[in-house]
């Protein structure tokens, strides 16, 4: 095993699986005979969007609440997010006994909105982006002292969300590929230092939108950079800058990271629906849509490979949008 000098270590995410055990979901890694077929390769899925609140996203929120002192949790917590995130910090304050309160755009889709104040949190609704979010959570922690729980880019979430890397390698130990979605990077990054750490010829390979793609830029640049040229259907990666520490480890361990269509992302997201009866949201199909692109033929064929569904969190309007806009 080797440990790395990064801020995230394997350490970390074991320490994070002991955390998490009983209040996640290990979920499952079946192997699709389509994604298979298609690319000359073993394909299996690793269905996060199965996950409780229906994203990868409660791995990393519990394992930060989970770390907070008792002083801290009896100040609250506050988050912003769009969606996954704020579902996962709401049901892990739930479970924790923590006060929350979770700031979300007001074009937040009404289901997320609904599910995150179900959980428990306190739902605030202000700007039209996660900068005007952000803006508002620095203004209740000004005012009520609350502890903020960040999206990626913090240690505690990083090690959280990695325990997906030590669950893959307990279902296919001998995987040689690794396919992730990205947006800040919270994700891959745990994702990497679990995988490399056991074993460092895996390929982690990270997959982001055409229109918004701030880590591949700040990967091939070699510093931290901005790119967002439009939305996304994949809105739970539309960050247009990785975070610092997230960006550090990518840096460090990741073999790739591809760019996929908008239109290459819908076709995923109906190949899920049609040919593996798996609804995701567009984010969750960024993996497999880099796979039926072709794209990673050099990495994938006759090797064995797993593809992230990292989130199924969709209105059910949305889906039927995409599926109108194919079939025309």
């Amino acid at each position: 095993m080797i440990t790395y000098d990064l801020p995230v270590t394997i350490k970390d995410i074991i320490d994070a699986q002991k955390t998490i055990r009983g209040h996640v979901y290990k979920t499952g890694m079946p192997k699709s005979n389509y994604l298979s077929e298609k690319c000359n390769g073993t394909i299996h899925l690793k269905f996060e969007n199965m996950q409780r609140t229906g994203s990868f996203k409660l791995r990393g929120a519990f394992n930060k609440l989970s770390s907070l002192t008792p002083e801290e949790r009896a100040q609250g917590i506050v988050a912003c997010s769009a969606g996954n995130h704020a579902q996962g910090v709401s049901l892990s304050c739930a479970m924790l006994g923590i006060n929350g309160k979770v700031v979300m755009p007001t074009g937040a889709p009404k289901s997320k909105i609904a599910a995150t104040s179900d959980y428990s949190a306190e739902v605030v609704l202000h700007g039209n982006n996660f900068n005007d979010t952000i803006a508002k959570a620095r203004e209740i922690i000004e005012q009520e002292g609350r502890i903020f729980i960040p999206p990626y880019d913090d240690e505690k979430v990083i090690a959280g969300q990695g325990t997906i890397g030590l669950e893959i390698l307990e279902d296919l130990y001998d995987v040689d590929n690794v396919i992730v979605p990205i947006g800040g990077g919270g994700l891959i990054a745990g994702v990497a230092v679990a995988l490399k750490s056991i074993n460092p010829t895996i390929n982690v390979i990270g997959v982001q939108s055409e229109n918004v793609h701030g880590m591949e830029a700040s990967y091939r640049a070699g510093k931290i950079t901005t790119h967002r040229d439009a939305g996304t259907v994949a809105d739970g990666c539309d960050v247009s800058t990785p975070g610092s520490i997230t960006y550090d480890i990518v840096k460090e361990l990741v073999t790739d990271i591809i760019l996929v269509t908008e239109e290459e992302i819908r076709e995923s997201m109906i190949a899920l629906i049609q040919r593996n009866k798996v609804v995701t949201e567009g984010a969750g199909a960024l993996a497999s849509a880099a796979i039926l692109s072709g794209k990673l033929k050099k990495y994938i064929e006759h090797k064995k490979t797993v593809s992230i569904i990292s989130g199924g969190n969709i209105d059910l309007t949305r889906i039927s949008e995409i599926i109108g806009t194919h079939e025309k």
